[in-house]
């Protein structure tokens, strides 16, 4: 494996193994390694080149050995709490024209008496929940028959609220929920309770989202699409994960 490496001018080495219990080359390995070869650990490849955490490798070894979950500095903590009032003070005064205007439509759509804003309870730090505050864009009916998953071109949204949920304006009354400390301006995105139950019975660590405050936007929703399904939380979770 050595002379392999050399001959093809190889700096790294990704160990990528299907079973476990199979025997490794560890003296092949070792000796590429004291050659200045790097031995990487597939999850580690992956999480480095990809900025996620594959579920389906994870194993939790890893997750004990891994240098990440420093959530327990208290100055990294303060500093965080002064950018999100700072940022969310800054935005909502810089906003509050385009939040006075979408009021305004969502009531000439809906009529005098038609709620402008929509809340839900969200899961935050440590599992606790909290109502998140949105302007509406679905009609007052869209959960008559129970909470169900949100999806791109939902039948439920309105005129006026297909074109703020693409711009996200109706995601600006968060920045109260910043200003509250419910939520960070950075974090991965608080799910509703109903769903948080049934997505940490089957989605391994899915609970490890909720050692953070949840935030207003977050490494996911950079890396991936808008999603509704069980599928898309367990992809988005790998992003929560690396975050």
């Amino acid at each position: 494996l050595l002379e392999y490496a050399q001959k093809h001018r190889i700096d790294e080495i990704v160990v990528a193994v299907d079973d476990r219990r199979a025997a490794l080359p560890m003296s092949e390995l070792y000796r590429c390694r004291v050659a200045g070869i790097y031995i990487t650990e597939i999850v580690t490849f992956i999480e480095r080149e990809c900025g996620k955490i594959p579920l389906n490798l994870l194993n939790p070894s890893w997750l004990i050995y891994s240098r990440g979950y420093k959530t327990n500095d208290l100055l990294v903590r303060a500093l965080k709490r002064i950018f999100d009032v700072s940022i969310s003070l800054a935005m909502l005064i810089a906003t509050l024209p385009i939040m006075f205007i979408t009021g305004l439509l969502i009531m000439l759509e809906g009529g005098p008496k038609s709620p402008l804003f929509y809340s839900q309870e969200r899961v935050g730090l440590g599992n606790r929940p909290f109502k998140i505050f949105k302007f509406r864009s679905m009609r007052v009916d869209a959960e008559a028959n129970g909470a169900v998953w949100a999806k791109k071109d939902d039948d439920r949204v309105t005129v006026v609220g297909a074109f703020i949920r693409k711009y996200r304006i109706d995601e600006l009354p968060q920045l109260i929920n910043v200003l509250k400390g419910d939520m960070s301006f950075i974090g991965p995105r608080p799910e509703r309770t109903q769903f948080v139950d049934t997505l940490t019975q089957r989605i391994p660590y899915y609970g490890d989202r909720h050692l953070v405050k949840p935030g207003l936007t977050g490494w996911a929703q950079i890396c991936y699409d808008y999603g509704g399904t069980e599928d898309d939380a367990m992809e988005k979770l790998q992003y929560d994960l690396y975050y």
